[in-house]
């Protein structure tokens, strides 16, 4: 049986992998996948959110967390129509949010996310859908902000 040293050898040089390039196909499927898992993600928070304002909380976040779904279905089908491949969709672990000041944290976090896939994407009927996204986005963080 072949056994690999657990550490490298000082004499031997150090393996550096190449820099991961970013593709509109690679980012579009990572933006799917971190998508599905902001739903989870803002789910679970709209269930234990409490407090003053916590039900305009609770409504905004469950505007997001139904509307999420559908836009990351959408980008999903629309890329691959428009590419006539599949996408590789990895599972990302949901963020745990505690309250809704890492809610809207997170919010602008997706949003420079879609910001950048925008930049990158090649097919403007998409680049219209991410706009659909980021406009669930904002209306999120207005509520969050000033209506909770």
């Amino acid at each position: 049986m072949l056994q690999r040293p657990l550490r490298q050898l000082a004499s031997q040089p150090a393996k550096t992998q190449a820099p991961m390039v970013k593709t509109p196909c690679l980012e579009t499927g990572m933006l799917v996948g971190e998508l599905m898992s902001a739903s989870v993600s803002f789910h679970s928070l709209h269930l234990k959110v409490t407090g003053p304002g916590s039900y305009a909380a609770h409504k905004a976040l469950g505007d997001f967390y139904e509307g999420i779904q559908g836009h990351a279905d959408s980008v999903a089908e629309q890329y691959q129509g428009a590419r006539e491949s599949l996408l590789d969709i990895p599972a990302v672990y949901p963020t745990t949010l505690s309250s809704v000041d890492e809610a809207v944290q997170y919010l602008r976090d997706l949003s420079g996310k879609v910001d950048a896939l925008q930049k990158i994407m090649p097919f403007s009927e998409i680049v219209n859908q991410l706009d659909e996204v980021k406009s669930l986005i904002d209306s999120t963080k207005y509520k969050l902000l000033f209506l909770s």
